[in-house]
């Protein structure tokens, strides 16, 4: 019997596009909240991403410093805070192609799960938001059940979810550290993700740019 292969995904810059989501987020919430006059907003929008460090830094610190930089006196950064948490999702959008080729590898057999570092509630909002839960069979993330990427035990929890071996897997994720050192340690293959193209990963098994090349990548690792 040939044993089921799966595809495990990262979601933050990996499936979710986090920085165009991001910045449509954060254009409607400088809107609704009138933060800054229009000339200010681009500045306001890069002060975020600074400060955010692509979502290394919780939002209560990024908000208290911007409140701080900008002289906002008409709200406080619980109430942006909160927003945050609860709007996001209205603003999450894949990378291109990515709904296709998961819909594709579903269609040839391949099992499919995610693995996600953050906090439960805002993580889930932000994946449903997508669309896609229906071709997933394994949801992990790490607030959840007390365990973070890079830590081998959060890899092999979803393996056993999934029902396949660690060398059966192949790990799709953005981050050397947290999702291709931490898959490797298990004996996942890995395949590391950026949409710019002059980035590559010295140690995964094989570097994606765009999704509609993934499944030949598959093949090839």
């Amino acid at each position: 019997m040939i044993p089921k292969k799966a595809v495990i995904f990262d979601l933050d810059q990996t499936i979710l596009d986090r920085t165009t989501s991001l910045i449509k987020f954060l254009n409607w919430q400088i809107n609704f909240f009138q933060l800054v006059p229009p000339v200010k907003k681009e500045f306001l929008i890069q002060r975020f991403l600074e400060l955010d460090d692509n979502g290394k830094v919780w939002k209560d610190s990024v908000y208290q410093q911007l409140i701080h930089e900008f002289s906002i006196d008409h709200v406080t950064h619980d109430m942006l805070l909160a927003s945050y948490i609860n709007d996001f999702n209205k603003f999450s959008c894949c990378f291109n192609d990515v709904e296709n080729t998961i819909i594709k590898l579903k269609e040839q057999g391949y099992l499919i799960g995610l693995i996600s570092n953050g906090r439960t509630r805002f993580q889930e909002h932000n994946f449903y938001a997508l669309g896609l839960t229906e071709f997933f069979s394994s949801i992990i993330v790490s607030e959840a059940v007390g365990l973070r990427k890079p830590d081998p035990a959060i890899f092999l929890l979803s393996c056993r979810q999934l029902n396949v071996s660690p060398q059966d897997c192949t790990f799709v994720g953005d981050n050397e550290l947290a999702d291709i050192q931490g898959a490797k340690t298990v004996g996942m293959k890995t395949i590391f993700f950026h949409p710019d193209q002059s980035i590559r990963s010295l140690i995964a098994d094989a570097t994606l740019h765009h999704y509609i090349n993934l499944i030949d990548l598959l093949k090839t690792i």
